[in-house]
């Protein structure tokens, strides 16, 4: 499978989107990697700039009306972003990121109603798949990390055609897990397919999560699983 690269330093730029919410958690985690420069994207924007990693942040993107991220898929910045993301361009997609990755078609499947449908927000623990993408070189498969999650439509599904080949192309790169790294379903949060918490695409640039490593990126946040994250993008 072919991985996308950045150079050493990143460059990270924020797409923010009316309704967006957590840009300033993933600017303040982005800025945490030595080196680095962020700055904010606009949803207006038809350019990305000079960024050669770009993250989509969590919030409720226009409202969540129809779908969640159904309405941001259309913001001019995102052909920008589909453009990078075409180019092997690093791109991230964190909770309501996610979603709008999926909308746009640059990962596949559906996000779908929590099987408990209600609102989720808790920690929960993921075990890291593969360690050969641009989004996770500083961690090596089978580590068992600690994240926070806060959504309604974090259930990941894709019809069993589609799962046979995310799971082998290894497109799977985090899943639900407990304290010891097992897959069960007691540790699922959501009823995501294979406890899926997040996907790549083929080429490994583009990777989406529900749970939010710029919430646990400092140890005053009550852990910093999440900064190992941001930091891949340095290597």
């Amino acid at each position: 499978m072919r991985t996308a690269t950045t150079d050493k330093t990143p460059n990270f730029g924020v797409v923010v989107f009316p309704g967006s919410n957590c840009d300033m958690d993933v600017v303040r985690a982005a800025s945490l990697v030595p080196g680095s420069s962020v700055r904010r994207v606009w949803h207006k924007d038809s350019s990305l700039g000079d960024v050669n990693v770009v993250i989509l942040p969590g919030g409720f993107s226009y409202g969540d009306y129809l779908r969640c991220g159904a309405i941001a898929r259309f913001s001019p910045v995102m052909r920008a972003v589909a453009e990078f993301a075409a180019r092997g361009g690093p791109v991230l997609g964190i909770c309501n990121g996610f979603q709008i990755l999926v909308e746009s078609g640059l990962l596949p499947g559906a996000l779908l109603t929590n099987v408990s449908s209600k609102f989720i927000c808790r920690d929960v623990r993921l075990r890291v798949e593969r360690s050969d993408t641009p989004h996770t070189r500083s961690i090596s498969p089978g580590t068992v990390l600690k994240m926070p999650v806060a959504h309604g439509d974090g259930n990941y599904y894709a019809d069993p055609a589609v799962m046979e080949r995310l799971e082998k192309n290894r497109q799977v790169v985090v899943r639900y897990c407990d304290e010891n790294g097992a897959v069960t379903p007691a540790s699922n949060p959501n009823g995501s397919t294979n406890n899926v918490a997040g996907v790549c695409n083929e080429g490994g640039n583009v990777f989406g999560l529900m749970p939010h490593p710029d919430r646990c990126s400092e140890a005053v946040l009550g852990g910093a699983d999440g900064l190992k994250m941001f930091e891949s993008y340095a290597l």
